[in-house]
């Protein structure tokens, strides 16, 4: 539901603010507002979920998401606009959203967390449904057109029966996927073992939890430098390709990122999280310089349709590492720090790629390459001797038995 409701409007979005004679600075600063917003709104739900309940905290995002459209089609003025981007309900991506994904992320992890088959899965069906949202916007008939941008505002109607629907089946999620007590040594008295709610804070994996959000910000901001809608602006700036021509291209994207995330995790029981994140993620850096230099928009758009066969395989992986190197009591914590780290950083993107496309107009590509392949160095080196937490161990802690058992520094697993 939230996938093809983002694919649907993330598309039309900058449409309608070009139609409302925003100036590019004016967009601009709704665009930040809103990155901005899911990184602060996953903060909030980090700190809060596990407290208030986590099905409660997922369907009052829904029903956010049906104010902020409602609010959107009606023509909400400058200021307002600005708010509702600041509440992390709307989002400039097809299927990517900070508090939706956080929450998201800690209710799947379980018993298989760490071999990211159910995030393959999970990414899978975002990818996909996005796509046909993207799709959806480019009919025909849906008079993309009009003064004042108010034939593109009623568009945003659409987000009000998806965060309608999304609240109800948010309230009838398995209890499940609400935080568990973890066992705990009381500090007063350290020989007594009790259970204690999750605070949603870090603990014991702090230091390792900063240290990813810290990587996941560097590969995040040499990954906003050729987000869509550069890619967009570079082809039909070098080639001169149509709309319609990106419009089915970007689309081919989706599918072709929906197939990459389900075979990811295959990938991972062979070869390890983070081997898998590395293999696949390194060699796109090539292919990201690739496009700077390709003669043709054909050529082009085999290499970037290449590039997305492993550019996505790393997300389910990256959630399960996240998910596997911290005890059940600290993942909605750790989920929203390493998720708004890179959402924190990516406004830096096209900003930066706006800046060097004065020297060269691929420019972005060759440093986002150079970026985001430092990133996969520096954590191929560190992570992979991070200790796994087992998937045996989840349970048993879910079971109240050894809490020592899961902890990030208890004895390495392969």
């Amino acid at each position: 539901m939230r996938a093809a409701g983002y694919g649907f409007t993330a598309v039309i979005l900058g449409a309608l603010l070009a139609a409302r004679g925003y100036s590019p600075l004016a967009a601009g600063i709704v665009l930040t507002a809103m990155i901005a917003g899911t990184a602060l709104a996953s903060l909030v739900v980090g700190r809060l979920a596990d407290r208030v309940g986590r099905r409660r905290s997922y369907a009052v995002f829904f029903l956010g998401v049906a104010v902020a459209g409602a609010l959107v089609a009606a023509g909400a003025p400058f200021w307002l606009l600005l708010v509702v981007a600041l509440t992390g309900t709307l989002s400039t991506d097809v299927v990517d959203n900070g508090p939706a994904t956080t929450l998201e992320q800690v209710m799947l992890a379980g018993a298989d967390a760490g071999t990211a088959r159910t995030y393959g899965r999970y990414n899978a069906v975002g990818a996909g449904t996005g796509a046909l949202g993207a799709l959806a916007a480019a009919a025909p008939g849906l008079g993309h057109g009009g003064s004042g941008g108010a034939v593109h505002a009623w568009l945003f109607l659409a987000l009000v029966p998806v965060g309608v629907t999304g609240a109800l089946l948010a309230w009838q999620l398995s209890p499940a996927v609400e935080a568990q007590p973890v066992p705990g040594r009381d500090p007063d008295h350290p020989d007594h073992v009790s259970d204690r709610a999750p605070t949603g804070r870090l603990g014991e994996s702090r230091s390792v939890v900063r240290r990813l959000a810290a990587l996941f910000a560097v590969d995040a901001g040499g990954g906003g430098l050729v987000t869509t809608g550069f890619l967009s602006y570079y082809f039909a700036q070098r080639y001169g390709v149509t709309v319609a021509s990106l419009g089915w291209l970007f689309f081919s994207v989706s599918l072709v990122q929906a197939v990459s995330v389900v075979l990811a995790p295959r990938l991972a029981r062979r070869f390890g999280l983070v081997a898998t994140m590395v293999g696949t993620h390194l060699p796109i850096n090539i292919l990201h310089a690739s496009i700077a230099f390709a003669p043709s928009f054909p050529v082009a758009a085999v290499l970037l349709l290449a590039r997305t066969t492993l550019s996505q395989m790393d997300v389910p992986t990256r959630q399960a590492l996240v998910m596997s190197v911290v005890t059940p009591g600290e993942r909605t914590a750790a989920a929203a720090v390493t998720n708004a780290a890179r959402y924190t950083v990516r406004p830096l993107g096209p900003l930066v790629a706006g800046a060097v496309q004065q020297v060269a107009l691929g420019a972005p590509l060759l440093i986002a390459g150079v970026v985001k392949a430092g990133y996969d160095i520096a954590l191929w080196r560190w992570a992979r001797h991070l200790p796994l937490v087992p998937p045996a161990a989840v349970q048993s802690t879910a079971s109240h038995t050894d809490p020592t058992i899961a902890m990030p520094d208890s004895q390495e697993t392969s």
